[in-house]
């Protein structure tokens, strides 16, 4: 700025340090050497000098050493007394010296020679404050105190050498007026201080002075290692920008992020810890007398009071961030405005001491110190907005953990009728753990946005108005506009966002059902019947879609119209209103600002009044639900569980007490001993036998009549105690009522102290408890529903009892399990799903039973376990489980049961009618008293027996069930294997899998995978917009980009105008009215012009992107249905239903919704970063060289956040499954928990899925902070290059004031898009997995619907005869496997009945497959009246042909769409096949007889009646040939009969191909085939085979007798 005196060689140092003009007073010592004020600054070198050179050797060589060889681990990590309050104070020191600085160079700016003592000493003062910080650090990590002196005498001598400079100023008259005078003050103070927190330190820790120094350990959790979230622990620096994040993020490139890597929650983020305050918070409100708070207000006064505090905080960084956002406009203002000052020439400033002293505002009113502040600003606000937002995160998740415990909580003491009488279901309660706790934390995460926006908005108002006067106001008014359409449009948006799913809910009901019968649908050639109802659904749905993206657009076309619209009128008016308006840059650019940063309270406006709303409404049924009943607290066991190692000792102890029992050992049961003595006659049973006595007991469910009524019962310690009676007469009602689960109106429960084991420990337990009612212990409780865990069978059986491999195998052994476990990939080790989706009915009781048998407890409820099981495995498990195992351990048993064979087995029976006991007693006692009941039951048992001989052996449901569960598993590991390819990216090639280099190799290519964007799913998202909407959207956001650069070029060409204006007026020194004046109309034209074409480009873009969107869904879709429908089998049998059903659901919905409106803010925020890097360079190019550096940053952090990001998302999503599932469970096994006094269990596990759900969530959070931080910083680098850049220019190469504000402006912009690029990238790369999935499945090969004849050359009733010539037939299931049949040759004549059997896997079913060509035949032929099926179309083929399977499929719909689909068949022909199907007099009886609805799968009907629909719709059909595929499997006896007459009356004339199940079905056919691995072993007609000597088919009629 002006030229500088450069000194010679020959000048010394030390004249260059305090300046060498000639006659300088810099060395006048004459008043003394501390009057001189060169001296002073050099005095102040003295500690920084000292703190070097001491700190650096230690810090160099001893940590440095040390760091090489040993990372210091967190877990010696400890915080020094004033630990935060020291970095703040640096922080602080740092920037009061970076100013101190500053102001040195700017004085000195005004000299003819370099005065190094203005800047240096405050310079060295920069580099100790950071030592000293770096050092502190260090011993803290390693906790060594002692080193701390060296700080402490910095300090001293810092402190005092300023407090004499601050003195001498004092002194000389130097006031508050020069800057430097305040520096100084600030600095004696900012030592003064850190000086009293070095003292503080050693009172504290009594590290010198005191004779023995304080222990002090590191917290718990970094004591534990699991520990791995560090956040809470690190120091301040790292706090703010998720430094120790770090080494986390790089590694997530090494090896996926999973559970282990992420370690456990630090112990004040546990959910018991938050719920613990939550429930004090709770507890506080209570009042001792009056009525106890109830309703919402409730709930919110607690949740203030337990996290209300990191809320404020939250809240205050936010303010805080908000108002250093405005110094982005202000500093922009100043900067233009000091450089569009017409001369740049500045008053000389004081000169005291012999020094320059300058005033803060000729300092503020240097453009360079401006752009640094504005630096610094920014860099403040962004780590203040982070901090924010993490600490409203932090606290909605800690919160959300309290609040799922405290529902869990409340879930467990939930009284059993309020779910029994449907006050609340399954689903509710699960959605007030899924959507409302979730409702309550985004709550809190944009809480802060409640109170930042009303400050956001005035002061930005204020400063507006500051800036133009009235016309800032108007536009204000513009922008204000938006907050209310921006409401409506969200209104809008949630409505058809619920029709939506309401369509796309019936859509997946719709596809689910398809795909479970596609066999059927092929076999009967309808699946395009129902894949054009699917289309149908999809269309109303797509139609909802539509108004969902017409308001998504209209929402986006107003956030980025109404600025471009605000600005436009502002300036419009501005101009209008004086004719002497000051449209200078300065004005323009800063107002430019303050426009975008009103936009964005607004805009987030509509979505916080959302979230406030769903919040009170969630709260609102929180609160209903907490105040719902709760079981009678009577039965609140004052005992605390016994560990599994007690319950382990009974075991051992048991068979002692069974030998020191009293009673006689019971003669054997399998005599059929009515007359053998009961041991305890009635009225022997004194009260040391009774277990559990109830005594006039009235029991209800509601508070309506009682459903037990009068109820006197006792059950005997030890004995079986049988309950029958009818259904519905209050069974299982008397067990929940003894295990306390009923509301007890009247009478009295008495439960003896838990027999003879438990007697001792638990006497001293209940010492205290009234001796009239005892406290019952756990009991083995298995319901009459069964209910499973989502875990392995063993773990379900077990159920969380250590595992003693000699009983547990003798109770698979009593339940017959061990068939079932052999069945299961992985045995017992299996996951059995939710709900034991994978098991049959008998599997499941199987397994409830053996879980009731496996556990110790003394007393075993058995709620009718015979209910589903045939009569073998209920006679099996009745003498080896319960009359053996639980007789042997002589434990108290109570069955309910219908079985009344096995009533002489009990010792003592209860007999109920109606909700009353009719008697009870032994079975003598009844026989005695109840004759005509005793009768009754004889003739029951009599009849059950017959039944027993009837059953053929071992050929039964028990079989069928495990071959369906074999299927099941089949599909499972599909899932499987799948799940675990797309976690690797890919499957691996088979070549790889050879050798361990190549395997190394493979996982590093798969890790390669995750890093790289799916670029081809990309492509095939935007190549199904088509040709007309791709080059619209690329085109329209290009244009618009463009656009939003013109009008702000436009802006800056025009105020540098006015500015020029300005100046030429003051040179010919004319006044505005001789017209020397700009005129503004034709500047202000061209402005309106390109913001109304700006506007209309905001609303073409916004709609192009979601008509694509909307395109691209409709495409997808409607190519994904065509392709499953036409699929081949093979396809469905190895891949899971759920896998195909999730490209449906889930993904479906993201490339409905989610991609769309990512996809708008990816091409936006880039367009938005690129334009702008695009204006700066334009501006400044000497930016493009730093802009190298900067991008390659931007490359790698956006690099490593991706895959971090990927890993964290569905580590978030796969940890929230069980803690949803975890609560259903708990919800539906309720009474069998509580039975087993499990709960404390049970909460224990909650609070393990909560934390492994919070802590992934948090680290997500963190891992977002981590990268916003850093993008902002660069962004804030971006600012201070391009502001600095675009100075200088302008000072010396004389660029445009306009050009200065514009690149200004942009900078700023790209520091608030930055981070918004990649967060969008990380979106965008997670959802477009979807469409990489749905395009995987878009790949599988089609059926040959084709044939070579076409459907007009078939004749139209062929096959008319049903002549079937077989010949040297081969099928295989896939060319890649091997053949099923090989060389069939068999001739079957029309009409003729044809049996086919063979042991399972010998052919059969793929025998009828091939009639369909649902296999691959590739060898030999089929002649079906004389036409080869290959030749003809499959849709044709498979039309022509009937089948009955042997699982019946139904659907759901009227019956009449169900016998016949096409709608061909008029009623008196469907009336004729339900009457030779038997059903005509069911269905007459249903409302609305043919259209009488069948819920989905007619689960309204039976197993039978369903299999029977199945017969009477292929008579329907009415073609010669039906092929029966194992139809009577599934069916009881009965059915079967009436099946069989049926076929041979009905079809008499037509060719039946029956696939045996049971080998008598097929006596009477007039031909037997007799299959063995895909070959004909026997081929004649029954009676032939039957009278051969060794056939097979002899030896199978023979074992079926």
């Amino acid at each position: 700025m002006i030229s500088r005196y450069r000194p010679t060689p020959s000048s010394t140092m030390s004249l260059s340090f305090c300046g060498n003009e000639n006659n300088s007073a810099a060395y006048n010592v004459d008043h003394g050497v501390l009057n001189n004020g060169c001296f002073l600054d050099a005095l102040t070198v003295v500690p920084h000098v000292f703190l070097l050179f001491i700190t650096f050797p230690i810090l160099f060589i001893g940590w440095g050493s040390q760091s090489s060889k040993v990372h210091i681990h967190h877990s010696t990590w400890l915080h020094f007394p004033g630990h935060s309050l020291r970095w703040v104070l640096t922080f602080i020191l740092l920037f009061v010296l970076v100013c101190e600085i500053a102001e040195g160079i700017v004085s000195d700016g005004f000299t003819q020679s370099l005065h190094l003592h203005l800047y240096m000493p405050a310079s060295l003062a920069f580099m100790a404050a950071i030592t000293s910080i770096v050092y502190y650090h260090n011993i803290e990590t390693s906790n060594f105190p002692k080193l701390l002196l060296t700080l402490l005498i910095y300090w001293v001598l810092a402190f005092i050498t300023k407090t004499i400079k601050f003195a001498k100023y004092t002194e000389h008259g130097i006031g508050p007026r020069q800057l430097r005078f305040c520096l100084t003050g600030l600095l004696v103070l900012l030592y003064g201080l850190l000086l009293a927190l070095e003292i503080n330190v050693i009172l504290g820790r009594r590290y010198m002075c005191f004779a023995h120094p304080t222990e002090v350990k590191p917290p718990e959790d970094l004591q534990d290692l699991g520990v791995r979230f560090l956040q809470p622990f690190v120091n301040l620096l790292s706090k703010g920008t998720y430094w120790w994040m770090n080494t986390f993020i790089t590694a997530a490139h090494r090896r996926p992020i999973d559970l282990k890597v992420i370690g456990k929650l630090p112990i004040a983020m546990r959910a018991l810890t938050n719920y613990m305050k939550l429930r004090k918070a709770f507890e506080a409100q209570k009042r001792p007398d009056g009525p106890q708070p109830q309703g919402p207000q409730w709930i919110w006064r607690a949740l203030r009071q337990a996290f209300g505090k990191p809320l404020i905080l939250s809240i205050t960084f936010r303010f805080l961030a908000d108002l250093l956002g405005f110094a982005g406009p202000l500093c922009i203002s100043g900067i233009v405005h000091h450089i569009s000052k017409e001369n740049h020439s500045i008053q000389p400033p004081a000169q005291l001491l012999g020094v320059y002293f300058i005033s803060s505002q000729e300092f503020l009113a240097n453009a360079y110190v401006l752009a640094v502040l504005l630096f610094f600003a920014l860099l403040l606000q962004r780590t203040f907005l982070q901090a924010s937002y993490y600490a409203a995160i932090q606290t909605g998740i800690n919160l959300r953990g309290a609040m799922q415990t405290k529902v869990y909580n409340k879930i467990m003491r939930l009284c059993t009728s309020n779910m029994s009488m449907g006050e609340m279901t399954v689903g509710q309660i699960c959605n007030l753990v899924a959507i409302d706790t979730n409702q309550l934390m985004w709550f809190f995460f944009l809480c802060p946005n409640l109170w930042a926006m009303p400050v956001q908005i005035i002061v930005g108002v204020i400063l507006l108005y500051y800036l133009l006067g009235i016309s800032a106001l108007i536009g204000a008014t513009v922008i204000a506009f938006l907050a209310p359409v921006q409401y409506f449009v969200a209104t809008k948006l949630s409505k058809a966002q619920k029709s939506t799913l309401e369509y796309s809910s019936e859509r997946l009901k719709k596809t689910n059902e398809l795909l479970r019968g596609i066999k059927l649908l092929k076999l009967y050639a309808w699946e395009h019947i129902f894949c054009s109802s699917v289309e149908e659904t999809r269309e109303k749905e797509l139609t909802s879609l539509k108004a969902f993206a017409l308001y998504t657009s209209i929402s986006i076309f107003m956030n980025a119209a109404i600025p471009i619209a605000a600005v436009l009128t502002t300036f419009v008016v501005h101009v209008h209103l004086s004719d002497d308006a000051d449209l200078s840059p300065a004005v323009a650019f800063a107002s430019l600002s303050l426009f975008h940063i009103l936009v964005t309270p607004l805009f987030l406006l509509s979505s916080v009044v959302r979230s406030t709303v769903k919040a009170l409404v969630s709260v609102q049924k929180l609160s209903e639900f907490f105040s719902s009943d709760e079981i009678g607290e009577e039965q609140e066991p004052k005992a605390t569980i016994p560990t599994s190692s007690s319950n382990h000792s009974h075991y051992q102890a048991l068979p002692l007490k069974v030998v020191n029992r009293k009673c006689p050992v019971r003669e054997d049961w399998n005599n059929f001993g009515l007359q053998s003595e009961p041991h305890v006659e009635a009225a022997t049973l004194d009260s040391e036998e009774i277990c559990i006595k109830i005594t006039n007991g009235y029991f209800s469910w509601t508070d309506g009549a009682p459903t037990l009524s009068n109820v006197d019962i006792k059950i005997p310690i030890g004995q079986l105690t049988m309950i029958v009676g009818q259904v519905g007469c209050g069974k299982s009602s008397l067990l929940l009522a003894a295990l306390g689960e009923m509301q007890r109106m009247s009478g009295a429960v008495t439960w003896n102290s838990i027999s003879k084991l438990d007697s001792e420990i638990h006497e001293s337990l209940d010492s205290s408890a009234d001796d009239e009612i005892r406290k019952r212990g756990a009991v083995a409780y298995a319901s009459q529903k069964p209910w499973l865990l989502n875990t392995s069978v063993v773990e379900n059986i077990t159920f969380e009892m250590p595992l003693i491999k000699q009983r547990y195998k003798t109770v698979i052994e009593a339940c017959s399990l061990q068939p079932d476990i052999d069945i299961l990939p992985q045995g017992d080790q299996t996951e059995i799903g939710e709900r034991g989706i994978i098991l049959s009915g008998g599997q499941k009781q199987r397994i409830s039973v053996a879980r009731a048998l496996y556990q110790t407890t003394n007393v075993v409820f058995l709620d009718d376990p015979f209910s589903a099981l045939d009569i073998h495995l209920s006679d099996h498990l009745m003498q080896e489980g319960i009359l053996k195992l639980l007789r042997e351990e002589k434990r108290t048993v109570v069955l309910v049961t219908h079985k009344l064979q096995y009533l002489p087995h009990a010792d003592w029976i209860i007999a109920m009618k109606d909700g009353t006991i009719q008697t009870e007693g032994t079975l003598k006692d009844i026989q005695n008293s109840e004759p005509e009941l005793f009768e009754q039951w004889k003739a029951l048992m009599h009849r059950q027996d017959k039944e027993f001989q009837k059953e053929t052996v071992a050929e039964n449901t028990t079989i069928l069930e495990r071959k369906n569960l074999r299927r099941a598993m089949y599909s499972r590991e599909a899932l499987k294997t799948e799940e675990e390819e797309e976690a690797l990216g890919t499957a691996l090639t088979p070549e790889a899998v050879g050798g361990r280099a190549t395997a190394e190799d493979s996982l590093a290519q798969a890790l390669r995978r995750r890093a790289t964007i799916p670029w081809r799913s990309c492509c095939r998202y935007l190549s199904s917009a088509g040709l007309l909407l791709l080059p619209l959207l690329l085109l329209s956001q290009l244009l618009k980009h463009s656009l939003m650069v013109a009008i702000d070029v436009w802006l800056a060409h025009w105020t540098s105008d006015v500015i020029r204006a300005k100046i030429d007026a003051a040179r010919h020194n004319c006044t505005l009215v001789q017209g020397c004046a700009l005129s503004h109309s034709s500047y202000l034209l061209v402005f309106s012009v390109l913001c109304c074409l700006g506007i209309a480009l905001c609303l073409v873009t916004s709609v192009a992107v979601e008509w694509t969107g909307l395109h691209v869904a409709r495409e997808l879709h409607h190519d994904m249905l065509q392709n499953i429908i036409l699929a081949p089998m093979r396809l469905f049998e190895t891949t899971p239903l759920g896998s195909i059903l999730n490209r449906f659901s889930a993904d479906t919905n993201t490339v409905d919704q989610h991609i769309p409106a990512t996809l708008e803010c990816l091409i936006r925020s880039t367009l938005l970063c690129v334009s702008a890097l695009g204006v700066i360079s334009y501006v400044t190019p000497v930016f493009l060289i730093t802009l190298v550096p900067l991008a390659i940053a931007c490359y790698f952090i956006q690099k490593y956040f991706r895959v971090a990001s990927k890993d964290l998302q569905q580590l978030e999503d796969s940890t929230q499954l069980p803690l949803l599932s975890h609560f259903s469970e708990t919800v539906e096994g309720l009474t069998t928990i509580r039975a087993f006094r499990y709960e404390a269990r049970f909460r224990q596990r909650l609070l393990e899925f909560t934390d492994a759900n919070n802590v992934a969530s948090l680290f997500l959070t963190a891992a977002n902070r981590w990268l916003e931080v850093r993008m902002e910083y660069i962004g804030a680098c971006i600012v201070l290059i391009a502001a600095v850049a675009s100075i200088t220019n302008s000072l010396y190469n004389h660029l445009s004031t306009g050009l200065v504000g514009l690149g200004l402006t942009y900078a700023l912009m790209v520091s608030n898009y930055l981070n918004w690029m990649v967060r969008n990238l990380a979106d965008m790369e997670v959802q477009l997995a979807a469409v990489k999935r749905i395009n995987s499945l878009l790949k599988t090969e089609p059926e040959n619907y084709e044939g070579l004849l076409s459907a007009s050359q078939v004749p139209e009733g062929w096959p008319q005869r049903g002549e079937i010539q077989i010949q040297n037939l081969s099928v295989r299931y896939d060319s890649s496997l091997k053949p099923v049949l090989k060389h069939v040759n068999a001739h079957i004549q029309p009409g003729q009945k044809v049996g086919i059997c063979g042991r399972t896997g010998s052919g059969k079913s793929s025998f009828s497959l091939a009639f369909f060509r649902m296999v691959d035949a590739f060898e030999g032929r089929i002649v079906i009246d004389d036409i080869d099926i290959a030749k003809l179309p499959l849709q044709t083929l498979r039309s022509r042909f009937s089948i009955i399977l042997q699982d019946p499929i139904l659907f759901s719909g009227t019956i009449r769409f169900n016998l016949d689909p096409e709608m061909k068949a008029t009623d008196s022909m469907l009336w004729e096949a339900l009457e030779i199907a038997q059903l005509k007099p069911v269905v007459k009886t249903l409302p609305g007889g043919l259209d009488a609805i069948l819920t989905e799968g007619g689960e309204n009907f039976s197993q039978g009646q369903r299999q029977l629909f199945c017969l009477a719709r292929a008579f329907v059909r009415k073609s010669s040939i039906l092929i029966m595929d194992e139809a009577t499997a599934s069916i009881d006896m009965a059915t079967e009969s009436i099946l069989q007459k049926v076929v041979m009356t009905a079809f008499a004339d037509r060719t039946v191909v029956t696939i045996a199940h049971r080998v008598h079905t097929i006596l009477n056919a007039d031909v037997v085939i007799v299959m063995k691995r895909g070959v004909i072993l026997e081929y004649d007609r029954p009676e032939v085979l039957l009278s051969t000597q060794d056939s097979v088919f002899a030896s199978f009629v023979q074992a079926d007798k």
